[in-house]
């Protein structure tokens, strides 16, 4: 592989485990301002413990996201200094504030909050805990805004003199719509994501009749954070899948391995493609579905592989605008499957629930264990099918992924910091597992 496979490789190792821990403290932060705020208000002791138990979590996986962020970040000015340079003036702006207002604001106050106990008067201390929710919000959009530019490009010009691309509104680039669809998505993706370790922590204790009250009332907590966190996750990606059909029909295409424009589309359930011959082998679909899904008709036309490449061609230049479709029909695959198997597993376990049967069902609660893995299943394809259904564009339309990589940096330099950061991060998921285990 060359240093742009490399690259790319790198990046993608990198940006996927980080994502492992950022939705995970996004949902803690807020589950645990929840617990805190009902010990606040009831001075029910069964809300304390929960409230430490879960903070306890919460803070082992704030550490390791924060450290493995600062790792991504470098990477810009490693592997894609070219990038760096196109889009500095946009990038620096919604970077910058993530990391001056938003990372600063939670790790202050999630200073005040661990040290703060019996410290600080109670209304402060729950104070501090809600800024740390809101800071984790907060940085996610500051996040989201710079790589909803890199999906749809607005509020910029290009300086042909300088080969860089300028600000012209920040506005713009902060009500981008590819933003405020993706923000909520990304924001509920990791409400479910923390309902489900606390439904599979508080499962296993109630297997063994450990502390019953606490991991009861965990329990029905995080059935409510997975059921409607799941839904409207489920309702913004529909809205999201209209958004891409707009904005970056090839990107959908591939996730349907839909090769020709169809009026009206069938939604695919399992594909075999002939991507040689641009054509499917084997394609078992739903009619009308995508067209649904899609344009929000009956009827609809979404425009497919081959043509698009023939009207890219035209547009761009000669070139192959196609991503990898074997891994974005895929991933669009799982992320939809695990989404709504945690959505039935919750809906479930509310009709447990309301049939006060939820802590005594042992066959629902050993199910739910080993269903902790779906939220970091679901977000994980989300991204690779986010990220490499773009290609080849590192900016949707304006820079190739090929242009952007550091162009006096060789394969061997991405190797050993690939090979390097790869083993470090192993270390850091066994220190993190072990912890997280042995303190849940």
């Amino acid at each position: 592989m060359d240093a742009l496979d490399l690259a790319r490789w790198q990046f993608g190792i990198t940006t996927v485990y980080h994502f492992l821990f950022v939705p995970l403290s996004i949902g803690m932060a807020l589950f645990v301002a929840i617990t805190q705020t009902l010990w606040h208000r009831t001075d029910n002791v069964t809300y304390l413990r929960m409230t430490k138990f879960w903070g306890k979590l919460l803070l082992i996986n704030f550490a390791l996201g924060v450290v493995t962020g600062i790792v991504q970040e470098f990477q810009f000015g490693m592997n894609w200094s070219d990038y760096s340079r196109f889009v500095g003036d946009i990038f620096g702006a919604p970077l910058a504030m993530e990391g001056l207002i938003a990372f600063f604001l939670e790790s202050t106050f999630l200073g005040l909050w661990i040290f703060g106990w019996d410290r600080l008067p109670r209304r402060i201390h729950l104070a501090c805990i809600w800024l740390v929710a809101f800071g984790t919000t907060i940085s996610a959009a500051f996040i989201l805004a710079a790589n909803s530019w890199m999906q749809h490009p607005v509020g910029f010009r290009i300086n042909e003199v300088a080969g860089r691309a300028e600000l012209t509104s920040f506005w713009e680039v902060l009500t981008n719509s590819t933003l405020l669809i993706a923000f909520p998505h990304t924001i509920l993706a990791a409400w479910m994501t923390a309902g489900m370790l606390v439904l599979a922590v508080s499962a296993w204790h109630l297997l063994r009749r450990n502390e019953l009250d606490v991991f009861t009332r965990s329990a029905r907590i995080g059935l409510v954070f997975v059921f409607a966190a799941g839904v409207l996750t489920a309702f913004t990606g529909h809205t999201q899948a209209q958004i891409m059909t707009e904005q970056q029909p090839m990107k959908m295409a591939a996730a349907e391995a839909l090769w020709d424009t169809e009026q009206p589309a069938g939604f695919s359930i399992f594909a075999v493609g002939d991507i040689e011959n641009g054509r499917n082998s084997i394609n078992i679909v739903i009619p009308h579905a995508l067209s649904v899904l899609s344009t929000n008709t009956w009827d609809g036309t979404v425009e497919g592989i081959n043509d698009l490449q023939a009207l890219y061609e035209e547009q761009f230049g000669p070139g192959n605008y196609i991503p990898n479709v074997g891994v974005v029909y895929w991933s669009f695959r799982i992320m939809v499957g695990a989404g709504f198997a945690m959505i039935a597993l919750s809906g479930i376990g509310l009709w447990l629930m309301y049939r006060n049967r939820l802590e005594t069902t042992s066959w629902y609660l050993k199910l739910t264990i080993p269903a902790l893995a779906l939220p970091f299943v679901a977000n994980s394809a989300g991204w690779i099918m986010t990220e490499m259904g773009r290609q080849p564009w590192v900016v949707w339309g304006v820079l190739r992924t090929e242009d952007g990589v550091s162009p006096n940096v060789g394969a061997a330099f991405v190797w050993v910091s690939m090979i390097g950061f790869t083993l470090l991060y192993g270390v850091l998921a066994g220190a993190n597992v072990y912890l997280l285990r042995k303190y849940a």
